[in-house]
């Protein structure tokens, strides 16, 4: 039977699953709430709906919804997910976990400690709050730099500070417990720092099964070679070179598989898509931080690689037959360059007005940060659009990327004409 999809959300990783649910040979109506102007090509796009647990129950209902993707992380953090199974009959497939399985994003210091509890490889580190701010100073000071910071909570992918003296650490996690991210740092983790190189990993998981995503590896700096402050994505690509079939057996194995079997330990349900930050230190993984969703911008890139039907995949999460789900990946290169207003992730300014150049059928151009002003498009916000490209190798498709990065026009446009940089290509 086809199927009625609610998709939560209205950035560049929203556009990316609403492009990919809509190709489902298993898709009745698709609606997204929300939404932006791109998304709107796609699904229905309903106004005036409030995004809280009871509006939404009544919109799933009304709508005859049965599935519902929560795509950001601010809504599963508040137990968003609880207060709808609370409403909706078992048959409605909920693709996102409650309360307790966010706290794995939602809670840095939660996050550290469950790693070290189930023997999960992780960075060494300490927690601080402001009363203790003395004690982050004296550990700092025996630290070998860099250090890491990471605010506890949720900062939009900005609380995580890099500092390369012990004297800039001292000042940024002042800054942080003094309340440089607000509620996010009222606890700051100190981290050591780990040198290797990046990548990220993802699972779909109903919390016993799980099938593993293309993974995918991003740029979050703004300022091209990694310079500059932290934003929320600047790009990505996927697949990744160095991510061989002995680092995917052993990610599951001292990763995924732990994690998963920690969640179970401690009688927390989830169904969902998990987030693996990870680093690779002379061959071993080693994780960074969790996310309780899909990445963005990875998520940009990896749905071009997907050749399953996503509904099919959800539907058999929710059935618990992940097991036996054999997912289609595309052997081709996906690469994404995002589109920044200029200023960001400082003071940028909106409504810029947007001109976009016909494309051909190997990219997308997934809107993140637009809006319709008076018929025009126009910005709307720090990262405004994500262009994605498909290509036999990945110099091609990051080639194809920027090319069609240099024609979209608005004023102040800037983007990192290097995403890719420091892999074998």
């Amino acid at each position: 039977m086809n199927k009625n999809v609610l998709i939560l959300g209205s950035g560049g990783r929203e556009h990316a699953l609403a492009w990919k649910i809509s190709q489902s040979s298993l898709l009745s109506n698709l609606y997204c709430i929300p939404g932006n102007p791109g998304i709107a090509t796609l699904a229905s796009c309903p106004t005036g709906i409030s995004e809280d647990a009871e509006a939404l129950t009544r919109f799933i209902h009304d709508n005859k919804i049965d599935i519902f993707v929560c795509g950001p992380e601010a809504p599963l953090a508040e137990g968003l997910m609880d207060k709808l199974r609370q409403n909706l009959s078992d048959d409605v497939i909920l693709i996102g976990p409650g309360r307790q399985g966010a706290t794995l994003e939602s809670s840095k210091q939660f996050a550290k400690e469950f790693m070290m509890r189930y023997n999960i490889p992780t960075a060494a580190y300490k927690s601080f709050n402001s009363q203790s701010l003395n004690q982050a100073t004296e550990f700092i000071m025996t630290m070998n730099t860099p250090v890491v910071l990471k605010a506890d909570g949720l900062a939009a992918g900005k609380g995580v500070v890099i500092c390369n003296t012990r004297q800039e650490a001292v000042q940024e996690v002042t800054d942080m417990l003094n309340g440089k991210f607000g509620e996010a740092s009222k606890v700051v983790v100190v981290e050591e720092f780990l040198r290797g190189i990046e990548c990220s990993v993802f699972v779909l998981t109903n919390g016993e099964q799980y099938i593993v995503l293309p993974e995918a590896k991003d740029y979050k700096r703004v300022g091209e070679a990694d310079a500059g402050p932290n934003t929320g994505g600047m790009g990505s690509v996927s697949p990744v070179p160095f991510f061989t079939d002995t680092l995917r057996k052993r990610i599951c194995l001292n990763i995924i598989e732990p994690t998963l079997s920690g969640l179970k330990a401690e009688k927390i349900e989830y169904q969902g898509f998990i987030f693996f930050g990870l680093i690779i230190v002379n061959g071993d993984p080693y994780v960074i931080e969790y996310n309780c969703r899909l990445g963005d911008p990875e998520t940009e890139s990896i749905m071009l690689r997907i050749e399953s039907d996503f509904i099919e995949m959800m539907t058999a999460c929710h059935e618990g037959s992940l097991e036996n789900y054999k997912i289609k990946i595309s052997p081709q290169s996906a690469a994404t360059v995002f589109l920044v207003s200029g200023g960001y992730p400082g003071t940028f300014a909106k409504g810029k007005m947007i001109t976009l150049p016909s494309i051909n059928s190997n990219s997308v151009l997934f809107h993140a940060g637009t809006a319709f002003s008076e018929g025009n498009l126009v910005t709307s916000g720090g990262r405004v659009i994500a262009v994605s490209s498909l290509a036999e190798g990945l110099s091609d498709a990051i080639s194809t990327s920027n090319r069609l990065a240099d024609e979209i026009k608005f004023d102040g446009k800037y983007f990192r004409r290097d995403i890719g940089f420091d892999l074998q290509l």
